[in-house]
């Protein structure tokens, strides 16, 4: 079928027919077709992982706050320019 979307290609190895097969049990309605199961394999991965991902950015963020400000008024305001008027031209 005629599509602008990449399109992937994968070898059937081990470790993927062995995925397929527990997909084929998992969904035995799309038995038949490797590109279904494929497809719901890939859904699945990406919704198991995702709260994963969404913990590590929160416990980031949560870092980056506890550690906002933390450093304010450790070098006077104009500590940049006096640093750089030292730089040779």
């Amino acid at each position: 079928m005629p599509t602008v979307r990449p399109r992937h290609t994968l070898t059937e190895t081990d470790d993927l027919s062995a995925a397929l097969h527990l997909a084929a049990q998992r969904w035995p309605q799309d038995a038949a077709s490797p590109n279904r199961l494929l497809r719901r394999l890939v859904s699945a991965g990406a919704q198991a992982i995702a709260p994963r991902q969404r913990r590590a950015r929160e416990r980031r963020r949560a870092a980056i706050e506890r550690h906002h400000g933390q450093f304010t008024g450790l070098y006077p305001p104009d500590y940049l320019e006096k640093l750089r008027s030292e730089w040779p031209d």
